[in-house]
């Protein structure tokens, strides 16, 4: 019973691999034990209030046409949306780009302001190619990639509920700002072989598309914020993706204002 329950776990660890299959191919799925299901869930205190923010100014710029994803449609829409310019204080800026069902320039700068201070908490290496923001209504997840962060503010009043909203905009931010220079880095798929583990079971379903974004939330926690972690998840991250973490520290990242 053990040997057939062994291939099972073999024949479903290469069906759900897909297009993903090589890193995962490479280790062993007994060992493939993710301690968590997502990481945005697992600790609310990554990031806080008090925590240094880089927000500056922002400023309504008018309305232009604009294409935009949301997750209502799933589908790209062209709109005409409230634009705002968000600026930080390490030289980076956003186009905050409000979709017009928001009615007036008031309540859209609301959404604005909020989600531009918000932005803030991130440090420069996940800022660096967001250049806007989509902000929808509706409850529907947010989203990362294509130089934006999408927002859907029905989703981010729950987030806000659980106490994850800064942690979820650091893993949208890690698909706009590190996916494309390091997702499919040779050295990156070592480490990933090297630690036979995923910290998460959404890392390990899409070890490509959501393992560095899955990563990067608690390599900050592990790293620049372990006084607030408890014990048993520091182990967990410690003795999961310890050559995870060792890539991301020789990455220099540029981490201000968490470091």
């Amino acid at each position: 019973m053990l040997k057939f329950h062994y291939c099972i776990l073999i024949l479903l660890t290469l069906c759900l691999a897909g297009c993903d299959s090589d890193v995962r191919d490479s280790m062993n799925p007994v060992d493939i034990s993710p301690p968590y299901s997502g990481t945005i869930f697992v600790d609310p205190d990554i990031i806080i209030a008090s925590d240094p923010n880089t927000f500056d100014t922002i400023a309504y710029v008018g309305q232009s046409n604009r294409t935009m994803f949301d997750r209502r449609v799933n589908d790209w829409i062209t709109e005409n949306p409230y634009l705002f310019n968000a600026q930080y204080d390490d030289g980076l800026s956003i186009e905050i780009q409000v979709n017009p069902e928001f009615e007036t320039i008031e309540a859209a700068q609301i959404q604005a302001e909020k989600y531009s201070y918000a932005f803030g908490y991130l440090p420069t290496a996940l800022r660096k190619d967001v250049e806007t923001s989509w902000i929808h209504k509706g409850t529907n997840p947010f989203g990362g990639g294509n130089n934006n962060i999408l927002i859907h503010v029905g989703q981010a009043l729950e987030y806000e509920r659980d106490g994850i909203l800064h942690e979820t905009l650091i893993h949208e931010a890690t698909h706009s700002s590190l996916d494309s220079y390091h997702a499919t880095q040779s050295d990156w798929q070592l480490a990933q072989i090297a630690d036979n583990n995923f910290i998460s079971d959404y890392a390990f379903e899409n070890p490509v598309r959501e393992d560095l974004a899955e990563t990067f939330l608690l390599y900050l926690a592990i790293k620049y914020r372990s006084d607030r972690i408890d014990e048993t998840l520091k182990n967990n991250i410690l003795n999961t993706i310890p050559n995870r973490i060792s890539y991301l520290d020789d990455q220099n990242f540029n981490l201000y204002p968490i470091e």
